[in-house]
């Protein structure tokens, strides 16, 4: 008895403290992960960085969407650096047919919907300037609305560089870029007629 007061104590005495979170709620997951203010990244994105939570795995990017996986779910991830480099407001009303939608109010804004399709759940989260679609079974809404939160809340933004990607000067110099490489074109044509036998 004198030996578990004391392995007590010693637990107790070192501070440490267990933070279980309900994951079975979508609101409570919503407000705790939401609520946290986590500096953590491990992807650089072209005037973005954010986290991916263990488990879901980075697959492809195509400017500013990124496409996750994770669990046999794709994660469509895009970033909204023009309303972020513009402070354009979250305008959204929750929708009453919805199978679930809340509007996120604060610092950062945004909106949790879930709807029905077929015999899936579309969930479509906008959050910090960035956005997270998803096509899910029931099963799975909860740690897809899990992982999404965390992947969110940890985008930052690189000012500078959004400015430069945003000014007309770059987008010019961005398309005179693509017309070099006019070849591809002919190079894909060669393949495709390669493929069906034509010359």
């Amino acid at each position: 008895m004198k030996r578990i007061t004391i392995l007590l104590l010693a637990i107790l005495m070192t501070g440490c403290s267990v933070v279980r979170m309900d994951t079975s709620s979508i609101d409570n997951t919503l407000n705790v992960v939401l609520s946290k203010n986590n500096n953590l990244y491990n992807r650089i994105g072209k005037g973005y960085k954010y986290y991916i939570p263990r488990g879901v795995t980075y697959m492809d990017t195509d400017d500013l969407n990124n496409k996750l996986y994770s669990n046999g779910i794709y994660y469509y991830l895009y970033i909204d650096a023009v309303s972020y480099f513009h402070h354009i407001k979250v305008d959204y009303k929750e929708n009453k047919d919805a199978y679930y939608s809340k509007k996120i109010t604060g610092k950062k804004q945004g909106y949790l919907e879930i709807n029905k399709r077929k015999d899936k759940y579309q969930i479509e989260f906008v959050y910090n300037y960035s956005k997270i679609e998803a096509l899910v079974n029931k099963k799975d809404i909860e740690t897809v609305v899990l992982n999404a939160s965390y992947i969110l809340s940890t985008v930052k933004f690189n000012d500078n560089i959004i400015k430069l990607m945003l000014n007309e000067d770059y987008f010019i110099n961005k398309e005179e870029t693509y017309d070099i490489f006019a070849s591809k074109e002919k190079k894909e044509n060669l393949l495709e007629n390669a493929i069906t036998g034509e010359k």
